[in-house]
């Protein structure tokens, strides 16, 4: 049963009201594929760009976008955030001078619903940015993966297999 839809199948927000405060944590991931000539201009895990350094710009979205996140997404609640950290890590380049950049989302709170969308729409909007600031070396950057890896509080947990 999907519980945003009344029992008329129309669209209508969950009511939280009864729920209790707990903890709530969210980890959420996305994969970027930058192309050989995008990611040889990775140094000390940054990218620098005449729009100034890639990954901290991405970072500082991803943050404004998990506190965006009841604006962008229809029938999310606004949650005050505890915490939203961003890491952006650098894999080795594979054999045709690729690489994948992974950025790992995590957001906490303390209320009567999950922060899942917020870590996913903090991972989804420094991805954008990411996209957003290499493309002027390359379009041919691939966003892909976004997933949550892991919830926490509320009636249940859960961690990606």
């Amino acid at each position: 049963m999907l519980t945003h839809l009344d029992a008329r199948n129309q669209p209508q927000m969950v009511d939280v009201g009864a729920k209790a405060i707990t903890r709530r944590t969210a980890h959420a991931v996305a994969t970027v594929s930058l192309p050989p000539e995008l990611a040889r201009l990775i140094a000390g895990d940054e990218i620098q760009s005449k729009k100034g350094p890639v990954f901290q710009t991405a970072i500082l979205a991803g943050i404004m976008g998990a506190k965006k996140t009841s604006d962008l997404i229809p029938l999310c609640h606004p949650l005050p955030l505890d915490d939203c950290k961003i890491q952006i890590e650098t894999r080795p380049p594979a054999s045709d001078g690729s690489a994948d950049v992974l950025i790992h989302a995590r957001a906490t709170t303390h209320g009567k619903t999950g922060v899942e969308m917020e870590a996913l729409t903090a991972a989804s909007i420094a991805a954008l940015t990411l996209y957003d600031m290499g493309k002027a070396v390359s379009h041919g950057i691939v966003i892909r993966d976004l997933r949550l890896l892991e919830k926490t509080g509320g009636k249940s947990d859960y961690h990606a297999p």
